[in-house]
């Protein structure tokens, strides 16, 4: 489905990702593992062509099309979608004004506004709020909603529970499980260990701007020298 491979970006002269590897199946959720620093945000942004950082050298495609070189709405149209860390709400818009800024919501096919409030009753109860009017918790949920939008295949999620308090870090493994039941790919940045492993099929670490480490998730645990060694897990 997304195939990076060997990608090097660079900010500027800064080379920060050193031919970093990662695939993404139909239907799986792939976490991107990895202390700060480390080049799993700078991935994320090269997948999605961001202007920073600059991808020059290695390839990232989609379904066998190459992405590298395409700007982010291009590439949006392959439905792939972002929820960036940050959340990057617009704080004068209401939250119905972000899930129909879009497209036009349409009952036939897809994800529309109402579907998504069935999803995140939350945001139906708030939909007349503005974003800088949500709490932590609410803004991560219209994020996530926002994305979905455009009625992706894969969701790339950059650090989806940051800041959250942990009753929201548990709402949110459920709704990534529920999108995976509804059949999206993730491809999941996280720094919370033990939330990634809750949802995901597969884990890779990034060290240094390279993937040092892959697993399936249901064995990492198992891996305790791994777990120290790249992650500091004891």
């Amino acid at each position: 489905m997304l195939e990076v491979r060997d990608i090097h970006s660079f900010y500027g002269d800064a080379h920060v990702l050193h031919g970093a590897s990662v695939t993404v199946q139909d239907g799986e959720v792939v976490a991107l593992l990895g202390r700060n620093g480390m080049g799993k945000t700078s991935l994320i942004r090269s997948i999605m062509g961001l202007s920073t950082p600059q991808v020059r050298k290695g390839n990232v495609t989609w379904r066998g099309e190459t992405l590298t070189g395409l700007k982010p709405h291009e590439i949006a149209k392959r439905k792939i979608a972002l929820v960036p860390q940050g959340r990057r709400l617009f704080s004068s818009l209401t939250v119905t004004e972000h899930l129909t800024m879009l497209k036009p919501a349409s009952a036939k096919h897809g994800w529309t506004v109402e579907r998504a409030f069935g999803l995140f009753p939350r945001l139906a109860e708030r939909r007349a709020n503005r974003g800088n009017e949500l709490s932590g918790g609410e803004r991560q949920m219209l994020a996530v909603a926002r994305a979905l939008m455009i009625d992706p295949e894969l969701v790339l999620m950059d650090e989806p529970s940051e800041g959250l308090a942990p009753v929201m870090v548990q709402h949110l493994e459920k709704i990534i499980a529920e999108l995976k039941k509804e059949g999206l790919a993730i491809l999941l940045v996280e720094q919370n260990l033990y939330s990634a492993l809750a949802v995901a099929d597969r884990v890779y670490v990034l060290e240094t701007g390279k993937v040092v480490f892959e697993a399936e998730a249901a064995s990492i645990e198992q891996q305790p020298e791994a777990l120290t060694r790249f992650l500091g897990v004891h």
